[in-house]
């Protein structure tokens, strides 16, 4: 296998049937030794944690691809925390895409003057360009477009294909007693140009609460596999 990337929680590989390997890393975001999902570099090793979000990326992967909404993955193996995953291009140098139910974090920072916090959304959904230097700046449908980063109807179908995936996500998450406020996902597309879900859906991507109190990825993570 020939190591074609080095990232912070994960290193990627190409395979020779042309897929590539995601190798899930016990590196975790965060700084002065605290995991903060939200950090841009490695703060800390927790032994297990490359395991936990493997797991639950394969649970959810395996929901998805079930109700038909296309993804990169093809299949996992948990003895040496890989997953195998499709070719995809991102979009642009990398762009995320947050799905809201719950006015909080930066939502309600940047819109506090029209919105009480913890207010109900509709699913709301924004991107935001991957750039640690420029603060993950938010960028339009308008803009992705008239930048040439991606076409109004792949934009459409990040759209729907994000609201889809995060009421799989939410659904199953309230049957735990547990309630998803946000999800962070990023897209990438084939050589056709069709969009599909790539990266992970691990519990470091996610804010949620029970019985309206935050709990933290770590322990999202054993509530969920419990």
């Amino acid at each position: 296998m020939k190591k074609v990337y080095t990232g912070k929680t994960k290193d990627v590989f190409e395979l020779e049937n042309g897929n590539f390997l995601l190798k899930f890393k016990d590196d975790c975001t965060g700084k002065d030794g605290v995991f903060d999902p939200g950090e841009n570099s490695v703060g800390l090793t927790i032994d297990g944690v490359g395991d936990v979000n493997l797991r639950m990326s394969i649970y959810f992967f395996e929901k998805i691809n079930e109700a038909g909404i296309r993804t990169h993955y093809v299949s996992a193996n948990l003895d040496d925390t890989t997953m195998e995953v499709l070719p995809a291009k991102v979009f642009g140098k990398g762009l995320e895409v947050i799905c809201r139910y719950k006015a909080v974090g930066s939502f309600f920072r940047r819109y506090s003057d029209y919105v009480e916090e913890g207010a109900d959304l509709p699913a709301y959904v924004e991107t935001t360009f991957k750039d640690d230097a420029k603060g993950d700046p938010l960028v339009t449908k308008d803009g992705l477009v008239d930048l040439g980063v991606m076409s109004a109807s792949q934009y459409d179908d990040v759209k729907v294909m994000t609201q889809q995936i995060t009421k799989i996500v939410a659904d199953d998450l309230k049957a735990k007693g547990l309630d998803l406020y946000d999800i962070k996902f990023e897209f990438g597309y084939d050589k056709d140009g069709k969009v599909m879900l790539i990266d992970e859906i691990a519990s470091g991507n996610m804010r949620v609460y029970q019985n309206g109190k935050y709990i933290d990825p770590m322990t999202l993570s054993k509530l969920f596999f419990k």
